[in-house]
């Protein structure tokens, strides 16, 4: 019976997912749909045919709307109410970094970046053909939206703050140049995690971390506990300058992959279990001491990987100077690592970017879609 079962269920699969085309298209305009109508109901105090004293409004019909998207357009229905208040964000925040992804294409092609197909595409997505005086009047309000977001001002106070860099191609003086997209996420006071900063620079060096951290300060940022990243000079530097009171941390994830550089691939698992339990400790003494443990295992097998262990352990270890609770949030760089990789997969569509503005636009409408998020025991910061 459930041989049957399965094969049943894989039929039905097959056809919903492969045969049917407008699947995901149906998927998307339901949820949008279920979105708008719990936002009326929220707007008037009251369900579809419920009947309450505490009501603020009455509904009155629906008005079409068309949501332009990557799965095909979406055909909804927008609530309306008698007094004419309603009126829904959905829209806007769907299509914002829709938006920049579409301009930055429209952009490559017009300069001459094109793709395979893309003027087909970027029509298609649009709704509308295209010029250079098109581009540009499409790009002035998300220009001045990420312009406000990049500068808007500070809590004076972050606990925490970590950076991290992306590198993506972008088309300079007839040449295609790597620059470093820098990103900064400060954790405030009340455990909230939030982008502080976006800069685009051509290398990381001192004076880029240099110009992160001067913005920051200009912003209205005072005070800093901890900064994680990876090991840079130039950001130990800079640090030093803007911020002399603030602690630095070596991002674990990142010294553990560069001791391992140093192993053979056959013995890499076996040492990698063994340096996870050096930050899985409870105090800094405990971690020093497990090290020594494990300097001691391999200084025969292993000297240069024991080295390097040995040189740069205790600045990964700076976490462990607050409060345990916070010890897997800031004991690396992880939690921009995956901003990071959402940013790369609508990089990768683009491949080249035609120029400095269009990449600064698609990063800062992506972060600007960045969720604040609480981190779980929180309460301490």
């Amino acid at each position: 019976m459930d041989n049957n079962k399965d094969i049943t269920t894989k039929a039905i699969l097959q056809e919903v997912l492969l045969n049917n085309k407008d699947f995901f298209l149906e998927v998307v305009t339901s949820f949008c749909q279920d979105i708008l109508d719990k936002q009326m109901a929220e707007h008037i105090g009251a369900a579809k045919y419920q009947r309450t004293d505490s009501r603020k409004g009455h509904r009155n019909g629906y008005k079409p709307r068309i949501l332009k998207t990557r799965v095909g357009n979406l055909y909804l229905l927008v609530p309306q109410d008698r007094e004419g208040n309603f009126s829904t964000n959905l829209f806007e925040r769907y299509q914002r970094n829709e938006k920049a992804l579409v301009l930055t294409m429209m952009e490559a092609y017009i300069e001459g970046v094109s793709t395979r197909r893309l003027k087909d595409i970027t029509e298609k997505l649009c709704g509308i053909s295209f010029s250079a005086s098109t581009v540009s009047n499409l790009a002035k309000s998300l220009d001045s939206k990420v312009l406000a977001f990049r500068n808007r001002r500070l809590s004076s106070y972050y606990p925490y703050i970590i950076v991290d860099a992306t590198y993506i191609k972008v088309r300079q003086n007839q040449t295609v140049e790597n620059m470093g997209a820098l990103i900064a996420v400060g954790i405030n006071s009340q455990g909230l995690r939030e982008i502080i900063a976006i800069n685009i620079c051509n290398t990381e060096s001192y004076e880029a971390y240099n110009d992160l951290f001067k913005d920051l300060k200009s912003r209205g940022l005072e005070k800093v506990d901890l900064v994680i990243s990876d090991d840079h000079k130039g950001l130990r530097q800079a640090l030093s300058k803007h911020f002399q009171q603030s602690s630095w941390q070596r991002c674990c994830f990142h010294f553990i992959k560069n001791l391992l550089d140093s192993i053979p691939k056959k013995k890499r698992k076996k040492i990698y279990n063994d340096l996870k339990t050096i930050f899985l400790c409870s105090s800094k003494n405990e971690a020093l001491k497990r090290a020594k443990e494990i300097c001691s295992k391999y200084e025969n097998e292993h000297p240069l990987f024991v080295s390097k262990l040995d040189e740069g352990v205790e600045e990964t270890l700076t976490f462990m100077n607050y409060p345990i609770e916070h010890f897997s949030k800031i004991r690396t760089t992880n939690m921009l690592e995956r901003l990071n990789a959402e940013l790369k997969r609508r990089i990768n569509v683009i491949r080249i970017f035609p120029n400095m503005a269009s990449a600064l636009r698609l990063i800062g409408c992506l972060c600007m879609e960045y969720p604040a998020l609480k981190n779980k025991n929180s309460s301490h910061l």
